[in-house]
């Protein structure tokens, strides 16, 4: 299982690196072009958006697994151990439901996209690309907040010398 969830994270990773540099790079472009050239190109800023799009919803994994997402904790944080990995877990749960249902509707309106066959004005890319982060990013959410809940589960059971609350993998 780590395997499969270090492949996700990797795959993530990589791609969230990739969306950036090509996001930076052509509104650098558009800039440049803009106001030293004198011309406009509509492509830059459309590519560049896209990678924000695919930048920021992927990156929403990586802040749920790292645990920078915003939070409100002043309740958590007044429970003992036991109480808190049970909310924990309930979270973690309520992540994976929503994902999947996320996931499930993303993919019929990819579906959708892929039917009509629209393309961008921009770039003349087909629509379906860009909807394409939609149930990618939340597949990935789903694999790896499952792998996440299990070792969650696993700890929560395990023998002596698992320690309840302790930091997730």
């Amino acid at each position: 299982m780590r395997k499969i969830t270090g492949a996700f994270q990797r795959l993530e990773e990589l791609l969230i690196a990739v969306s950036f540099s090509i996001m930076v790079v052509s509104s650098f472009a558009q800039v440049v072009n803009r106001n030293f050239i004198g011309g406009g190109v509509s492509w830059f800023e459309e590519l560049s958006r896209y990678c924000m799009i695919y930048m920021a919803l992927l990156a929403t994994e990586l802040g749920l697994r790292d645990g920078t997402q915003v939070a409100v904790s002043a309740f958590t944080d007044k429970c003992g151990p036991t109480l808190r990995l049970a909310l924990s877990m309930l979270s973690q749960a309520i992540v994976i439901v929503f994902s999947v249902i996320v996931f499930v509707t993303s993919f019929q309106l990819l579906q959708k996209q892929v039917a009509y066959g629209a393309h961008s004005a921009g770039l003349d890319m087909p629509m379906y690309i860009p909807y394409f982060a939609l149930p990618l990013s939340f597949a990935i959410i789903a694999v790896v907040q499952s792998a996440r809940l299990l070792a969650s589960i696993r700890r929560a059971s395990g023998g002596p010398g698992q320690v309840a609350g302790g930091p997730q993998p």
